[in-house]
């Protein structure tokens, strides 16, 4: 049998091999951020050719400052951001994406927008469904040539009705599978100018009259 130190010494020298479960996560990760990177400038080369920023299912919490960078000889006509965790897109995306036409935001964690989306002179397909809107931002109805707006599966409440009435080129939004208020749901079903797509509201309990 061997003498007691030695066992204990063997021990602690297995103990050292042992590696770090913190160090394992950290060398996981790292590794998954760099596959990140590299996905994202590979394709922010690709949209140099063909002019389609597509930085869909690429794990962003926001728009890096190297994708304004890597992007800034080229024209972009369409940019999908969709299936990240985008919480909030930067004011200078406008200045630095203004002639796109097909903006997708779906599939993310936004909240609001920046009041410069309304510079995007050229942008005429906005979908922002999948996301944590409560409202419509106003800024959306002032884009020149808006002309398809997708905003189902939110949390909106209440839509500026007037505002959208007076959007210069709006001809389709989806509010399907929205907390709609009951008077905004009536208002909007009234719009005929625009197509609007609603999810059928129930009646509440005192509107049934034949209970």
């Amino acid at each position: 049998m061997r003498p007691p130190t030695q066992f204990g010494d063997n021990i602690a020298a297995e103990a050292e091999n042992e590696p770090d479960p913190r160090m394992m996560s950290m060398m996981i990760c790292t590794r998954l951020a760099g596959r990140a990177v590299i996905r994202v400038v590979g394709r922010c080369n690709e949209a140099k050719g063909n002019n389609n920023l597509d930085l869909s299912n690429c794990q962003l919490m926001q728009v890096p400052d190297a994708v304004y960078h890597l992007m800034r000889h080229t024209e972009l006509k369409t940019c999908d951001l969709s299936d990240n965790v985008i919480t909030k897109i930067p004011p200078k995306f406008a200045v630095k994406f203004s002639s796109i036409t097909d903006l997708n935001l779906s599939h993310n964690q936004m909240a609001k927008l920046p009041d410069e989306i309304a510079d995007l002179g050229s942008l005429e397909r906005l979908d922002i469904s999948h996301n944590t809107f409560i409202s419509l931002p106003n800024c959306i109805f002032k884009i020149s040539k808006l002309q398809q707006l997708n905003a189902n599966n939110n949390h909106i409440i209440d839509v500026d009705v007037e505002c959208l009435e007076e959007a210069p080129s709006l001809e389709s939004v989806d509010l399907s599978s929205n907390p709609l208020s009951p008077r905004c749901h009536d208002r909007l079903s009234g719009i005929s100018r625009i197509r609007i797509t609603l999810t059928p509201r129930e009646k509440e309990d005192w509107e049934d009259l034949t209970i």
